[in-house]
């Protein structure tokens, strides 16, 4: 049974959840990549201000495709997340709570998500266009030039996903290996 949360993310939801966990995400998550992370990191050393509050919020590591007539978005399946773990930890300083996207992460990053009791979910890869159903309402934010890859805003109902590393840096993907190591 999948356990339902709401953004922004508060310490208490963060710390009630446990690798392996499903949850269904509702509320305001934002996109972004690599290129988005860069300039999000590059305006914090500058001392700028951010294009959204970072507090609380969760950010999906996604592309999403162009809309088709009609939709909202277009597939909006996860993309790799270790090409953001160099900038993860400053964003997780800054108050980010959530990260959703596939794949492990580095051990900095683990030990910031310990550290700011953070959670980094799993997306399904492949099932760009499922995922897709579950975002009601798109809207670029930032960094419109970089096309798919700008920072959107996107109202989720039921987004599904699976806890990876929590809060006490538990990581699923360690858990499921060592079941099965001699």
């Amino acid at each position: 049974m999948s356990r339902i949360i709401n953004t922004p993310l508060t310490d208490e939801v963060t710390c009630n959840l446990h690798a392996g966990d499903s949850v269904l995400i509702n509320g305001i998550i934002y996109t972004g990549r690599d290129a988005a992370h860069k300039r999000l990191t590059e305006l914090l050393d500058r001392g700028e201000k951010l294009p959204f509050e970072l507090n609380g919020q969760v950010i999906y590591y996604v592309g999403p495709c162009p809309a088709k007539p009609g939709n909202v978005i277009g597939s909006a399946g996860p993309t790799t997340s270790c090409r953001m773990d160099v900038y993860a930890p400053v964003l997780m300083e800054m108050g980010l709570k959530g990260m959703i996207g596939k794949g492990s992460r580095s051990k900095d990053v683990i030990d910031s998500i310990v550290r700011n009791k953070c959670v980094y979910f799993a997306a399904v890869g492949g099932a760009g266009a499922m995922l897709a159903e579950a975002i009601k309402e798109a809207e670029v934010v930032a960094f419109a030039d970089l096309g798919p890859e700008a920072i959107f805003k996107l109202k989720v109902e039921n987004f599904p996903a699976i806890v990876i590393a929590d809060t006490e840096g538990k990581d699923l993907y360690k858990i499921g290996r060592s079941k099965y190591q001699r």
